[in-house]
């Protein structure tokens, strides 16, 4: 496979999905998985689930043996996942033979820790050749990103997401949006993921703060896992992120002839609500 031609962020399969939204007044659906739970032969199937029921991007784990950002649920997931064969080169195979037939963008979920291993240059040629459109590391500073990683994956076409949380300074919020394309990513929860009764009572106004100082779209995620939940942030956010809810309901019935059926039909409840958008 060639290498992807250096393009803007602008006309990457991300931005063209956040735009789609944008036209239709709503914010985007941005489901989470893990790759290889329960196992690497079912994970296209679940991902044609999350279309079917309404995905706009998808965001799909690399499994890592230490998840540090991870809450409970989508830690054992991980372990799951590696037990059952997965690999940073695994997903990216995945990628590879049905990303087009998904027809909706990929955004890998990882730690930097593989990525360094497999070496930077590498890990940015094989993830566009595989037909990865995003790639957030999640414990990899801003700052560290633009050295090495952003400017890999940017010329050959990949975007790069960075985190910002409540604690994100202004000068925070700026280096990662410099970093970033695509989108940011906001956490409604400064600790780790996974499902909330509540969200923080304080969660729009500030995403409205980091929205006046971000020209990308912000996607909220973490602590979300309610279609009413999904309601409020979609208010106030441009795109909504639902991870350890489903990766539970992967767990949960994991032995079911309709694990598929299943899924697909949460993420529908999940994205009705996703005409409220007012701003």
């Amino acid at each position: 496979m060639s290498r992807r031609r250096k393009r803007s962020s602008r006309d990457g399969a991300i931005a063209a999905a956040f735009k789609a939204c944008a036209k239709e007044r709503r914010s985007a659906f941005i489901p989470f998985l893990v790759a290889g739970d329960p196992s690497l032969e079912a994970t296209p199937d679940l991902l044609r689930a999350l279309v079917a029921g309404g995905a706009d991007v998808i965001e799909l784990g690399v499994a890592f043996s230490d998840p540090i950002a991870d809450g409970p649920t989508i830690q054992r997931a991980s372990h799951r996942a590696l037990a059952a064969g997965s690999s940073l080169s695994a997903v990216l195979r995945i990628v590879e033979r049905h990303r087009e037939e998904l027809g909706v963008p990929i955004v890998l979920f990882t730690y930097y820790n593989p990525v360094h291993a497999r070496g930077v240059e590498n890990f940015a040629a094989q993830a566009a050749d595989s037909g990865v459109d995003g790639v957030l590391c999640v414990d990899l500073p801003p700052d560290e990103g633009l050295r090495e990683l952003q400017p890999a994956l940017e010329e050959r076409g990949v975007d790069s997401i960075y985190l910002i949380a409540a604690t994100s300074t202004k000068e925070r919020i700026d280096r990662a949006a410099a970093a970033s394309n695509g989108f940011v990513y906001y956490t409604a929860r400064s600790d780790v993921t996974g499902e909330r009764e509540d969200l923080i009572p304080t969660l729009a106004r500030e995403v409205k703060r980091v929205r006046r100082r971000v020209r990308l779209p912000v996607a909220v995620g973490f602590g979300i896992s309610t279609p009413e939940q999904v309601e409020t942030v979609a208010q106030v956010a441009h795109g909504v992120v639902v991870g350890s809810s489903l990766v539970r309901l992967v767990e949960e019935n994991a032995a079911e002839a309709d694990l598929a059926g299943r899924l697909e039909r949460r993420v529908r409840d999940l994205t009705a609500p996703l005409g409220a958008r007012v701003f």
